[in-house]
């Protein structure tokens, strides 16, 4: 599945083809997993724009770059795209990369339509060329809060890595819980290893703990020693981020996978056009398409309509995000000024807690929705 990046100098120069950047991780450090998904989305997208007569007439083309989770690597690729005389900047799936690209493409005044990245600072100050399909971190994080509260958790671990997201995440949990009766215990990564946290959450006799930290490493052997401690037999162990809705985790743990509540950004039920799109990209990917396949798709689907009705040039599209109204995948598509936030917004789209079913871990329930 995975594919290089175009290489320098391969794009087409003859003007027939309306160009889209693509910024993806494909290579580690970054989520290749999820890179993979979001690629697949966009070029399903790609292909059906073009099956309907592309942009006016023209083709729609990707130019995708890896940006391997490297925020310096993301603005390097969004300068070389804007020299290359893309019409916009799609993806990213790690907020600090986005962040990078979207600080990047402000200044340098290239529209830039944030696929999977939830950070809710994406950039410094308020912009009109940067929007964003995927909820905020603050919203999604207190979905996953109140559904701790719901389950009867209020002494909470966070096993946390030093990190812009996760202190904003851990920031945001103690933030929700705190007014209401939780209490937040944070663990630091960067000093303790996975027997070392399975002591810190009996000592502090929390009832849950959050992995607030990379996947595979420290993830998997945080959850191997927590599921074999036999005084943690009752921990829930969670993962907001999203870290078990890919394959590579029920890899990586087995049964241990299971029964580790994350957030997912599907609705209940999708939209006949998602219906369709989850056959083709199940097809695609040869396994069920996570919901950051779905996220590509509708971004190239925004992007297609923004062009088609207002043109390739990229003030036009700036100011055209206001005025989207896309029917999604998972859902009508508009954008809004949502306070606190600096950049164009999809405000309401669809929130889940999810787990893997621990008698059927390739099955997913829903736990909590928001």
């Amino acid at each position: 599945m995975t594919r290089p990046p175009s290489p320098p100098g391969s794009e087409r120069t003859d003007g027939s083809s309306v160009q889209i950047g693509a910024l993806v991780p494909l290579t580690r450090p970054g989520w290749v997993e999820a890179g993979q998904h979001l690629l697949a989305g966009f070029e399903l997208a790609v292909r059906e724009v073009n099956d309907a007569g592309g942009i006016v007439g023209r083709p729609l083309e990707l130019v995708v770059r890896d940006t391997a989770a490297d925020p310096q690597r993301a603005a390097a690729a969004v300068d070389e795209l804007a020299r290359l005389g893309v019409a916009a900047v799609a993806g990213e799936y790690h907020s600090v990369v986005a962040r990078a690209a979207a600080a990047r493409a402000d200044a340098l005044g290239l529209p830039f339509l944030c696929s999977s990245a939830v950070l809710d600072a994406l950039t410094e100050q308020p912009t009109q060329w940067v929007a964003r399909l995927s909820p905020p971190q603050s919203r999604g994080w207190q979905v996953y809060a109140d559904f701790l509260l719901c389950a009867g958790h209020s002494r909470i671990a966070v096993a946390a890595q030093p990190s812009v997201y996760w202190a904003s995440g851990t920031r945001i949990l103690r933030d929700y819980l705190a007014p209401r009766g939780g209490t937040v215990i944070e663990l630091d990564m960067s000093a303790l290893d996975p027997t070392d946290v399975c002591d810190e959450v009996a000592d502090n006799r929390a009832t849950a703990l959050l992995l607030l930290v990379s996947h595979p490493e420290p993830a998997v052997p945080i959850v191997k020693s927590v599921r074999g401690d036999r005084r943690l037999t009752e921990i829930m162990i969670g993962a907001p981020a999203g870290q078990p809705e890919f394959a590579e985790w029920a890899t990586s743990l087995g049964d241990d996978s299971a029964g580790i509540p994350f957030l997912r950004y599907l609705p209940e039920r999708l939209t006949p056009l998602g219906v369709r799109v989850e056959t083709a990209l199940r097809e695609e990917l040869a396994e069920a398409p996570s919901f950051v396949a779905f996220e590509g798709y509708d971004t190239v689907a925004v992007l297609a309509d923004v062009l088609r009705s207002h043109g390739t040039d990229r003030a036009r599209t700036a100011e055209s995000w206001p005025r989207v109204a896309v029917e999604g995948t998972r859902g009508q598509i508009q954008f809004s000024r949502t306070p606190g936030i600096g950049v164009w917004q999809w405000a309401w789209a669809p929130i889940q807690v999810v787990d893997r079913d621990p008698a059927e871990p390739n099955r997913f329930r829903i736990l909590h929705s928001g």
